[in-house]
């Protein structure tokens, strides 16, 4: 891997920063801990494949719910359009909350895996951009 010591990075930090940003993600070494700094354009690229899947159930009073098959999160709306808009409103709660308490959510062995759906909802530009990463199904009963 091409690696940049960690004391050279601090060296050379205002460079750095200008790679990553302009150029290419810069891997780092500390030791023995290696890690990535990229921008989030970069990260956003890496993860175009997630999509939040959710399940799409029309109620018998005309609203719409709809659950994200990969995490637990569940709502109802007016009509799918609203629907759409909750599930985007609670898709970043829960990665606000996942980043703010990651030890607890990351270290969880039922919430793992949900790391890349945090990451896509954290980096998304907007919530109509994240919108726009949520692919709805009719659901199974």
């Amino acid at each position: 891997m091409l690696t940049i010591s960690s004391s050279d990075v601090r060296k050379e930090w205002s460079s750095v920063m200008d790679k990553v940003i302009r150029e290419k993600p810069v891997f780092i070494k500390r030791t023995r801990d290696n890690m990535m700094l990229s921008a989030t354009e970069t990260i956003w690229q890496l993860i175009s494949g997630v999509k939040f899947t959710a399940d799409l159930y029309r109620e018998a009073d005309g609203s719409v719910t709809l659950s994200v098959r990969d995490m637990d999160i569940v709502v109802n709306g007016a009509d799918e359009a609203a629907a759409r808009k909750e599930l985007v409103r609670n898709i970043m709660e829960y990665a606000e909350e996942y980043y703010q308490e990651f030890d607890r959510y990351y270290y969880a062995p039922n919430r793992r895996g949900h790391l890349p759906y945090v990451i896509k909802a954290l980096v998304a530009q907007s919530p109509e951009e994240l919108e726009g990463e949520v692919v709805c199904q009719a659901g199974k009963i």
